[in-house]
């Protein structure tokens, strides 16, 4: 079967957004950095690990935004990532807690779990789902 393999959030401001998830999900984004070579600011890329050894993530990277954010209130034209977590209730403190804000509160999902919805600091919308059957 096909599957998700990798993602790319797209931010005007990559470093500031890096922290975002860093201090949300305890993620490791480092810029990718070629020995040598000065990247222009648009080709600038961050890798972002989200697993560890033990336990595999799909990993991603970030980019420079090359078009206009989101704007308020628009309907969702990207294709939505979920993060599974322990808590949609302390993921959503810890989202506040970075600058982020609530999209679509928690809701059940019956025989499935909970989830909510986010905003991050570049308006990009991102799922979360803890599992409760």
């Amino acid at each position: 079967m096909n599957r998700v393999v990798h993602f790319e959030i797209h931010a005007a401001d990559p470093e500031r957004t890096s922290q975002f998830y860093r201090d949300v999900f305890g993620w490791r984004i480092n810029e990718w950095v070629i020995p040598g070579v000065v990247m222009p600011q648009e080709n600038r890329y961050w890798v972002v690990d989200t697993g560890s050894p033990e336990v595999r993530g799909i990993d991603g990277g970030m980019v420079v935004r090359r078009g206009a954010a989101p704007v308020e209130g628009q309907a969702v034209n990207a294709f939505v990532c979920t993060i599974g977590v322990a808590s949609v209730d302390e993921s959503l403190e810890k989202v506040l807690a970075a600058g982020g804000t609530v999209a679509v509160p928690k809701m059940p999902i019956p025989g499935v779990g909970w989830l909510a919805y986010f905003k991050d600091l570049e308006g990009n919308i991102v799922g979360l789902m803890q599992d409760d059957r």
